[in-house]
C-alpha cells in the first residue's frame, strides 16, 4: 500500500513516519547524536532547550510552507547559531539528517575560525563546527515536512561559529 503524505505533517507524525521511533524520543535521539560527537573532542554535552526547539520548529514550519531554502534572518535569532538540513520527505531518519552535518568532520581541522577546513572553505565544515563548539551549551530542534521535502532546523545558544575563536 502506497503512503500519501499530507501537505504539512505535524512533527510527531513526521517522526513516526520517517523513523518509526516513538515521538517522545526524537529530542533525545538528536541530543545523543550531538553529544556523542562533542565527546570525541572532550567538549561538554549540550542541554535540550525547549525555547530553542520552539523557535527551530517554527522556522522549520516556515521552510516547509514556503520551500524557501535559506537561513533565518539573524535579527530573529540573536546570539543563536542555526543548522539546516533538507531532504526527500519521509526518506531519512533523524540520525541520517544529523549525520550529514557530522560527516563534515572529514574536512575539519582544529584551528581558529574561520581557518578550520582542509578544503580552505569554512562553509564545508560550518555545520560540524556548530555542533562541536565549546561555547555552545544548549540546543533545540524542529522537523517539518511538506509533500516533497523534510526540513530539520537546530538552533544553538550561544552561537558557536565566531571568527577568531578556536574550534573546537
Amino acid at each position: 500500500m502506497k503512503r500519501v503524505m499530507p501537505r504539512f505533517v505535524p512533527l510527531f507524525l513526521l517522526l513516526l513516519w520517517s523513523t518509526s521511533a516513538p515521538a517522545q524520543n526524537w529530542a533525545g535521539a538528536l541530543l545523543r547524536s550531538h553529544n556523542s560527537e562533542r565527546a570525541r573532542w572532550n567538549v561538554a554535552p549540550l542541554a535540550w532547550d525547549p525555547g530553542l526547539a520552539r523557535a527551530a520548529d517554527g522556522y522549520a514550519a516556515e521552510l516547509a510552507r514556503t520551500n524557501n531554502w535559506v537561513h533565518s534572518p539573524r535579527q530573529f535569532r540573536m546570539g543563536q547559531g542555526e543548522n539546516l538540513w533538507m531532504g526527500t520527505a519521509g526518506a531519512y531518519s533523524l540520525q541520517t539528517m544529523v549525520g550529514a552535518w557530522l560527516a563534515e568532520r572529514r574536512w575539519f581541522r582544529p584551528s581558529v575560525l574561520p581557518a578550520v577546513s582542509a578544503t580552505g572553505r569554512w562553509n564545508d565544515v560550518g555545520h560540524y563546527t556548530q555542533v562541536i563548539a565549546r561555547r555552545t551549551t544548549r540546543v533545540g530542534c524542529g522537523v517539518r515536512s511538506n509533500r516533497r521535502w523534510t526540513y530539520l532546523v537546530c538552533r544553538y545558544s550561544p552561537a558557536g561559529n565566531v571568527d577568531g575563536r578556536p574550534s573546537p
